[in-house]
């Protein structure tokens, strides 16, 4: 089996994973390329990332609430966003995060330190029934038959019903309605003896207060703290469902944040019951409407079952996967779509290494990177760690011991035990993620010492390793060996490394349109054609020379002529195919510059515009857009190409609307995939009037990642983003 370094990983995982970046928050670096990872879900296009839904799964130990944690705290500091934590575990009798919230001027809610008011005249009367309903589910689900519904309907609109207690008292005793006394009090029994749980059993305290006390909504961060209640209490679903009507009909709409994300940790505790599974449901299903985003952190899918509560996993389009056995990640793999390299790396995964999915495509495999402030703030393994030291000071007091006391046994004996203990040498692999190593009979210094310039930031060099390479192999082997081409898959590595990710996608499809469809390190031991990583064949020994003298032939002048057409032949051939060659030089050139991407920004009428050309993976269309911020305020937006039109004018935005941006794109083929295209550009900013002409720029796009302002001539700067 070929083993590869961490710098060549991608090539084996899908491109996707080499070749898209997200904006926002930082939060680690991939293990596949290096390269740093970003991602802020609200600030990723809703075209890439339809919802901002995460979903964290980990065992014990993997790091999936050190990440989330981390998130929450760079989105706090770096974006201002709000969260509001369903926190039901911890140490010490308090909730892992209430640390971070603390540090980050937060409020601790703990659990019967506070009264959530099912009956609230802060929620409308169709959410009062529900939270009810919610609650009395948690301890009695058999309670609530369709006569004990009208039951509570009617108790519900008693004057006394204004705390859970007047609720209990108006089924016990109702008023005469529409049904019988006698009958409404025998149907509101089972909802009054479950409400009583809340109001005299062992859930009191929680929901029986005449006031609501709820907290403020204008803080960065509130925790709600149910770590010191019993993990099977009912109470901690009957607490979510109460949490869940008041972020959804308080937080959410009196919060001014530019985002708000609700966590529930430990959540296959809430999603697995039947009171609160429905909230949660429509949180997720109208989230993207709310500005809420739902961040789930649980240990396994198995904890969910296999019923609705794993359609709710399926809504989340942000996944990052830990440390998990391999049924468990089988299983996490079926449900997700992961691709099976991603699979089969999840049991292996360090502490802090998770297997992340963004959307429907991209899959990559990203180490976690925090601060010591934030592993200060986000440390969840004190106990054990204090374990560890007691273990490490015993040791090292026996070890003291024993050094004390005379030695017992042969020199063998020793011998063997320094074998046994004895710290193995560090292996060059270790320096790494991934202990994958070259096969050596595939080994060429000069390709490893330009990828090695590169991994160490000396990109500048690594170009110059690569171009010269690439220049004695054309020498020795010509333009179309298998040793030039190898240069071509080494270059991509290269550019990979230092950030230049498009350009190594090109090179690589450019490998592949060659007829080559493996990489310098994967080639194939074809017995039929030399191979660059062997030696040199053996020399074919020339046939013996007769030195027998010959009779003189007669003098002709017909050879002469044949010589003669014979070298003019040979002239014109030694042209034709030094016409060739240079052609095919070109071509290389050309196909070496060739990026099949062009990105520009110019400003027309006062508002900014990216305009962006992407040829298809057949060269045979190109694909152009443009994109505009609704903060520019564009009154109007068009793009003009051959025959092709696309135009839009923005309405105003209704109340409480989000701005999306304006993208529009239109689709134009090409004859050639070095062609050059030509897009024309015309927006109306703030102060355009509707029925006068709006400023026009037309741009030629080109293949090399280049743009020329077509009126002027003048070169456009290339805009490095890939999330138009």
């Amino acid at each position: 089996m070929i083993r590869l370094p961490s710098s060549h990983a991608a090539i084996t995982a899908p491109l996707v994973a080499s070749s898209t970046r997200f904006p926002g928050i930082p939060i680690g670096r991939s293990l596949l390329d290096g390269r740093p990872f970003h991602l802020s879900p609200v600030l990723t296009d809703h075209r890439v990332l339809p919802s901002t839904n995460s979903l964290a799964l980990g065992g014990l130990g993997s790091g999936k609430s050190t990440t989330a944690k981390t998130r929450a705290r760079r989105e706090i500091l770096e974006h201002g966003h709000q969260y509001v934590v369903i926190d039901s575990f911890g140490e010490d009798d308090a909730g892992e995060w209430a640390p971070l919230v603390r540090s980050l001027g937060g409020q601790v809610i703990e659990a019967g330190m506070f009264t959530l008011n099912p009956v609230s005249g802060l929620f409308p009367r169709e959410v009062r029934e529900q939270l009810v309903r919610s609650l009395i589910a948690a301890v009695e689900p058999a309670a609530l038959t369709h006569q004990a519904t009208h039951a509570l309907q009617h108790a519900l609109n008693h004057p006394k019903a204004t705390s859970l207690n007047g609720l209990v008292d108006a089924l016990v005793l109702p008023e005469e309605g529409r049904w019988p006394v006698e009958k409404l009090t025998e149907w509101g029994e089972g909802a009054a003896i479950a409400l009583s749980r809340y109001t005299e059993g062992s859930l009191r305290g929680l929901f029986d207060g005449d006031t609501a006390s709820l907290p403020e909504t204008d803080l960065p961060i509130i925790s709600f703290d149910f770590s010191r209640l019993d993990r099977n209490s009912p109470a901690i679903p009957s607490l979510m469902a109460a949490v869940a009507c008041w972020a959804e009909h308080v937080w959410l709409r009196q919060s001014t944040a530019a985002h708000r994300h609700l966590v529930l940790e430990e959540a296959w505790q809430i999603l697995l019951s039947s009171a609160t599974s429905e909230l949660i449901q429509r949180l997720l299903k109208n989230s993207r409407k709310a500005g809420l985003s739902l961040d789930v952190v649980m240990h396994t899918l198995s904890d969910l079952g296999t019923g609705p509560a794993q359609d709710l996993a399926r809504l989340c389009e942000v996944a990052h996967i830990g440390r998990l056995g391999p049924e468990e990640a089988a299983l996490v793999g079926a449900l997700l779509s992961l691709p099976q390299w991603a699979i089969d790396k999840i049991p292996a995964l360090d502490p802090g290494q998770a297997v992340w999915k963004v959307g429907p495509d991209y899959v990559d495999i990203v180490q976690t990177v925090i601060s010591e402030e934030e592993a200060r703030l986000t440390d969840t393994s004190s106990r054990r760690r204090k374990a560890q030291q007691a273990l490490a000071v015993a040791v090292e007091q026996d070890t003291a011991a024993e050094a004390a006391a005379p030695a017992v046994g042969s020199d063998e004996d020793q011998d063997l035990a320094d074998d046994l203990f004895a710290k193995p040498e560090p292996s060059p692999c270790d320096e790494g993620e991934w202990d994958w190593e070259m096969p050596p009979n595939v080994i060429d210094s000069r390709h490893l010492a330009a990828i090695a310039a590169a991994r160490e930031g000396r990109c500048g060099e690594a170009a110059d390793l690569a171009a010269l390479g690439e220049r004695e192999d054309i020498t020795a082997h010509g333009i179309n060996s298998v040793e030039a081409l190898s240069w071509l898959s080494t270059r991509a590595t290269v550019a990979e490394l230092c950030g230049n990710l498009d350009q190594a996608v090109q090179l690589r499809a450019t490998v592949a349109r060659m007829g080559k469809d493996v990489e310098w390190f994967e080639q194939t031991d074809d017995s039929t054609s030399p191979q660059w990583h062997r030696g040199p064949l053996p020399v074919v020994p020339e046939p013996p020379v007769d030195d027998t003298p010959s009779e003189k032939p007669r003098r002709r002048t017909w050879p002469y002529v044949a010589a003669i057409a014979a070298l003019a032949l040979a002239a014109g051939v030694v042209w034709q195919n030094a016409e060739d060659d240079k052609r095919a030089q070109e071509r290389q050139e050309q196909a070496a510059a060739y990026e099949g991407l062009s990105v520009t920004e110019v400003d027309i009428d006062g508002v900014t515009t990216k305009a962006r050309a992407e040829w298809s993976k057949d060269g045979q269309s190109v694909i152009l857009s443009v994109r505009v911020d609704m903060e520019e305020n564009p009154r109007l937006v068009r793009i003009d190409s051959a025959d092709q039109t696309a135009q839009e004018k923005p309405a105003p935005l209704e109340p409480g609307e989000i701005p999306m941006p304006i993208r529009l794109e239109v689709k134009v083929p090409v004859k050639d995939r070095y062609e050059a295209v030509r897009m024309s550009v015309a927006v109306g900013g703030p102060m355009w009037e509707e029925g006068s002409r709006a400023p026009r720029r037309t741009i030629e796009f080109r293949p090399d990642r280049t743009a020329i302002d077509a009126e002027t001539g003048k070169e456009l700067k290339q805009y490095y983003s890939k999330l138009l």
